[in-house]
């Protein structure tokens, strides 16, 4: 893979950089980890709601060049065309609803923060099914939050996170012979969604890619000592939990 830093690339023995598509682009982490990897060379795909442009500057203060598409919760197939030439496919598009309770918001936390992650999942699952052995094994790396396990003080954003969590233990019993699956678990970190997080975005994000490039499916980025425990024994816990009782 092609190099602009030292820093090394997730997969090695391919001349030809890594596609990455991230969604949730337009926000702090997403631009965080576009930058992250411009620096290890990877041709990046945008992936946002907003039809603005967006322009993310590299350490110099460059544009960083990107392709950018707008879409929609519930517009997930649309995506198909593009995402057959993803190679790392990071699902990161969020939202806050923080103390609100009605259906409306309910509904949209759902959405947003679960399902449809679930079915850009199973749709990136679908197309890469069948890849050629020459590409690197295709990756999706799914922002799940430490909401899974602990607090966070908005009861729709925890319930709609824990059941991404859950799905994703689920599906990932049949999904991970042909797909690579990183569940990243993050701490408060500042952004639109939580202005008085305790970490920086670009923090987080580069901790993310380091700790990937260690091989590690469970991410966790958190100041919370208590998470690094507890996510590894629910995952672990969840595993056993759905193998038994559930079959392909």
């Amino acid at each position: 893979m092609l190099m602009e830093t030292s820093e090394r690339p997730m997969e090695a023995g391919s001349s030809a950089p890594l596609c990455v598509a991230i969604t949730g682009a337009s926000g702090a982490l997403g631009q965080a980890l576009l930058r992250a990897w411009h620096r290890r060379g990877a041709r990046l795909i945008a992936l946002t709601s907003s039809s603005n442009p967006l322009e993310v500057l590299d350490a110099a203060g460059q544009p960083i060049a990107m392709e950018q598409l707008s879409w929609q919760v519930g517009a997930e197939r649309e995506l198909a065309a593009a995402l057959m030439a993803v190679d790392v496919l990071v699902l990161n598009h969020g939202v806050n609803v923080h103390g609100q309770r009605s259906t409306e918001a309910t509904s949209l936390s759902l959405e947003v923060n679960a399902l449809s992650s679930w079915r850009l999942l199973e749709l990136f699952a679908e197309l890469h099914a069948h890849r050629p052995a020459s590409r690197p094994k295709a990756e999706v790396w799914v922002n799940t939050s430490e909401a899974e396990i602990e607090p966070a003080f908005s009861p729709l954003y925890e319930i709609s996170k824990r059941l991404m969590g859950q799905l994703l233990s689920l599906r990932a019993l049949d999904l991970a012979p042909t797909l690579r699956i990183r569940r990243l678990v993050l701490g408060p970190f500042r952004s639109a969604l939580n202005t008085v997080g305790l970490m920086g975005p670009q923090f987080v994000a580069d901790q993310i890619l380091r700790q990937a490039e260690f091989g590690l499916n469970l991410i966790v980025v958190t100041p919370n000592p208590l998470v690094y425990v507890l996510m590894p024994l629910t995952t672990l816990g969840r595993w056993l939990y759905f193998r038994l009782l559930t079959r392909a």
